[in-house]
């Protein structure tokens, strides 16, 4: 794997719709908030803005994290796992991730 990928990144497995996972984590209470998928521009934006950007499969176009809502989530770190296909960004949220208005997507339980 190549170390110094495009963009000056570690080149990143993209699934065949050009997308990868990104789980987001609250970086001091390391709850996670949501998951959502990046484009290369995506993180490109990510990375120079330090705030995040995902794609969007149901609007089919780069989505700002917080652009609309103010409930920006700002990079504090963003890792990548041991085969390059999920990315794990670490931030500092404004407000809620969940478009319901909780906390963390990840509010109900299944079992």
């Amino acid at each position: 794997m190549n170390e110094e990928g495009q963009g000056g990144f570690p080149e990143i497995a993209y699934d065949g719709r050009g997308l990868v996972p990104c789980i987001v984590q609250d970086a001091d209470t390391r709850e996670v908030l949501m998951m959502a998928w990046m484009d290369r521009e995506a993180l490109r934006l990510t990375l120079e803005e330090r705030t995040m950007w995902f794609w969007s499969r149901s609007r089919g176009e780069l989505w700002h994290k917080g652009a609309t809502s103010g409930n920006v989530q700002k990079l504090v770190e963003l890792r990548y796992d041991c085969d390059a296909d999920t990315l794990l960004a670490l931030v500092r949220p404004a407000g809620p991730a969940c478009h319901t208005g909780a906390r963390s997507c990840f509010y109900r339980t299944l079992a």
